[in-house]
């Protein structure tokens, strides 16, 4: 099975074929980076907390 981000087929030529370990190796290396891209953004995609405090009782 192939995916939008796996190479091209063994069709085009100048293309020298993915081996499996190679496969795993890449996909878990774009999975590794695509993590690391969301805990870089991860404040920025927390909503804003309304919470507003209540007065101390007197």
């Amino acid at each position: 099975m192939r995916d939008r981000k796996d190479p091209p087929g063994t069709d085009t030529p100048n293309v020298s074929p993915e081996s499996p370990t190679q496969r795993r190796e890449r996909k878990a290396h774009e999975s590794d980076n695509q993590d690391q891209a969301l805990e870089e953004t991860f404040p920025a995609s927390d909503p804003v907390s309304p919470f507003v405090p209540a007065k101390a009782p007197e």
